[in-house]
């Protein structure tokens, strides 16, 4: 029977056996930010230093990583982190999967965002795989794409509902000229939800998004929805077999956050807020190999991981959204002069 995409994608992603609650975990299907560690570990340590000083050092201080896989990127802040700092922080993970049993005690596991949120909130990779609907364009304007979650063949449904069609001519407007079947949208409402919700629950601090996107002015015309597999990208068949995802429309996730949170957001890419917070892909000096071959092989993977994660062709090309709540607009979001 066919389905809209989002019920699809729902059940086939966070259902009782859904993708991201059974399994080995993400990081075994395919490489995300989060999992560049600790070369993003020591970005993000670099970022909490300097939201530290901007909140006035509160105890504790949060970290709340939305969508965090097995832990991964805060069981590295575990081991980044100063001692001063690492004695207020309050490490939190929201995922729908079963607690991890190897994560340290330190960290805590919930499926539900929490409240009264005092520091950093991040989702790393988490928007690209909120459900959302499909819409195909034709000559009768914006109709639904339904799916049959056993086989992944499509058909095409009802017209998109009143608040659908609002967001699509607001933020995916139809090529001119063109009409024609191949003409596919992702209705980003529920990812603009998502964001708006998880913005709500900072207190003062700073929600960070890490994501690969797009703008309305570079819309993809036939859309992005794809799947992954065991590192392979695979045909989009919600079945709950493979990861679902389809790239964000960052720049109306954005406004859903400023209009949440009160303040403008500031949008950058990967590559450009790694560097500013010191992160580079420079290889070490040729005579640190002389002298320190074990120290020169350390930094030559760590400079190969800087650079994976800079790299404007692959992961560095995804971007940074970062939405300040209750700091002093004068303070800068990334640190000034690294």
């Amino acid at each position: 029977m066919a389905i809209g995409w989002a019920a699809a994608m729902s059940t086939a992603l966070y259902g009782d056996d859904g993708f991201f609650v059974t399994g080995a975990g993400p990081a075994a299907h395919f490489r995300t930010s989060a999992h560049v560690v600790p070369v993003l570990g020591t970005a993000v340590v670099r970022l909490l230093e300097h939201l530290d000083r901007a909140l006035g050092r509160p105890d504790p201080l949060d970290v709340v990583d939305v969508g965090a896989g097995r832990g991964e990127l805060l069981t590295s802040l575990i081991r980044l982190v100063p001692p001063g700092l690492a004695a207020r922080l309050r490490l939190t993970a929201v995922e729908l999967a079963p607690r991890p049993g190897e994560l340290p005690e330190t960290i805590g596991w919930r499926a539900d965002l929490p409240t009264g949120v005092v520091g950093l909130l991040l989702g790393t990779e988490w928007l690209d795989n909120v459900p959302l609907e499909v819409a195909q364009a034709g000559p009768a304007g914006w109709r639904r794409v339904l799916v049959d979650p056993a086989t992944g063949a499509e058909s095409v449904g009802d017209a998109v509902d009143a608040a659908e069609r609002e967001w699509l001519d607001r933020w995916w407007p139809t090529p001119v000229g063109v009409d024609g079947p191949g003409v596919r949208a992702e209705i980003g409402l529920p990812r603009d939800a998502a964001w708006a919700t998880a913005v709500a629950v900072v207190d003062r601090g700073l929600a960070l998004a890490v994501d690969y996107g797009h703008l309305r002015q570079t819309r993809p015309v036939d859309g992005t929805l794809t799947g992954f597999r065991a590192g392979r990208q695979v045909p989009p068949v919600p079945d709950g077999s493979c990861d679902l995802t389809a790239h964000v429309s960052i720049d109306s996730v954005a406004a859903a956050g400023s209009t949440a949170a009160g303040s403008p957001y500031t949008l950058v890419s990967q590559r450009d807020a790694v560097r500013a917070l010191g992160v580079d892909g420079r290889r070490p000096p040729l005579a640190l190999a002389s002298t320190d071959p074990a120290g020169y092989v350390h930094a030559l993977a760590r400079a190969s991981a800087a650079a994976e994660l800079g790299d404007p062709a692959g992961l560095g090309g995804h971007w940074w959204l970062l939405q300040p709540v209750g700091l002093d607009p004068s303070t800068p979001l990334l640190p000034p002069g690294r």
